[in-house]
């Protein structure tokens, strides 16, 4: 694709008409206004988006009193919720308080349950307003031939349009998906900040490349939709935590083709979070890398050998270690790691291409 057909796409996606559900969004994610009436406010008010919404107002939200049960039961959720949380495919006690999630997390620390009710509220006000949170990545075929494809897909969170994309992998071990953890609290920051977010959830129980190949499948159907989700081509990210950032890291390395995508564009930029990985190719992209100083999964020594070979090779990495913190803490709210994902996002944006849009430029 030629530098002059890449402008002109991009001159198209800036004048492209919002799909109506875009619209939806601005009231979406407003704090001062409840899913009902994002459905029945007037055009003008529709039409605004709102990027400085830090919360959201959803009808009959989630409590702490609520139970897994009611996630599973919710009718906003039918035919992904089991897809929310840390097990797609396993029976679950429907009693257990939304609160004691922490309990179904053992790989990650700092787990809270106001964090996890915020996520979950989000997407319940996002689906009661009408905009389109659940995505597959495998089509019907796919999945009946194939039925653990069940457990993959992706999570849409907007931004502003037009706006890069990241795309984040929870970890868990490779043997379920922290979403709820340190998917959706990511997205929604990265939301917040302008940038349009996907929280990916995939196959557990097979392994790292089965998992990575779901992370490149859905880069492919975010490129081939990128129109109706109205994110930018250019510029995108990969984020993981633990095994999610194994993952994120061998995006990075070979490509979303290195794992049966079609798309061979690389990541202007990844995040990982506490990880131990080796994998490396000749060139790689600019890396953010973050880890406790606490932690006895992925200690920093164990960090810090990827940290200094991708330097060695002339490869921008920013690398924090914050005291004080374990294993898994996700976005760290109240824990020196608190607004790592905005450092995180500031130097992804430092790596865009010079055209593509600037969302946390844009607010100043």
């Amino acid at each position: 694709m030629t530098p002059d057909h890449l402008t002109a796409e991009a001159d198209m996606a800036r004048t492209r008409p919002r799909p109506a559900w875009r619209n939806l969004t601005a009231l979406a994610f407003c704090p001062s206004a409840g899913a009902a009436e994002a459905q029945s406010q007037a055009a003008p008010a529709l039409a605004e988006r709102a990027p400085e919404a830090r919360s959201v107002q959803a009808t009959t939200p989630f409590t702490s009193g609520d139970t897994v049960g009611d996630i599973l039961t919710r009718p906003e959720f039918a035919g992904y919720a089991r897809r929310l949380l840390p097990w797609a495919d396993r029976a679950y006690d429907a009693d257990m308080p939304i609160s004691r999630m922490a309990q179904r997390l053992p790989y990650h620390s700092e787990v809270r349950s106001d964090v996890v009710l915020e996520g979950l509220n989000r997407i319940l006000a996002a689906q009661q307003a009408g905009v389109p949170v659940f995505h597959e990545i495998y089509t019907e075929a796919e999945r009946t031939e194939a039925p653990t494809l069940n457990e993959a897909g992706l999570f849409f969170f907007p931004g502003q349009p037009g706006a890069p994309f990241a795309l984040i992998a929870p970890g868990g071990g490779f043997s379920y998906v922290g979403s709820v953890h340190e998917g959706f609290p990511y997205a929604m920051a990265l939301a917040d900040q302008g940038f349009n977010a996907f929280v990916l959830t995939y196959r557990t129980g097979q392994g790292g490349r089965i998992a990575t190949t779901d992370m490149a499948r859905a880069i492919d159907v975010i490129m081939d939709a990128a129109d109706e989700f109205q994110v930018a081509r250019e510029g995108y990210s990969v984020w993981g935590s633990s095994a999610g950032a194994r993952m994120a890291a061998f995006i990075g390395s070979h490509g979303p083709d290195g794992f049966g995508a079609r798309t061979t564009q690389r990541p202007a930029a990844v995040v990982m979070a506490y990880t131990s990985h080796s994998d490396r190719s000749d060139h790689e992209p600019p890396t953010y890398a973050i880890v406790g100083a606490r932690d006895w999964i992925a200690p920093p020594g164990n960090m810090r050998p990827r940290v200094e070979t991708l330097r060695a090779l002339g490869t921008d990495v920013e690398f924090r270690i914050v005291p004080d913190v374990a294993h898994g803490f996700g976005a760290g709210q109240g824990t020196g790691a608190d607004g790592w994902i905005t450092e995180a996002a500031a130097f992804w944006q430092r790596h865009l291409p010079e055209r593509e849009s600037r969302p946390m430029e844009d607010e100043k």
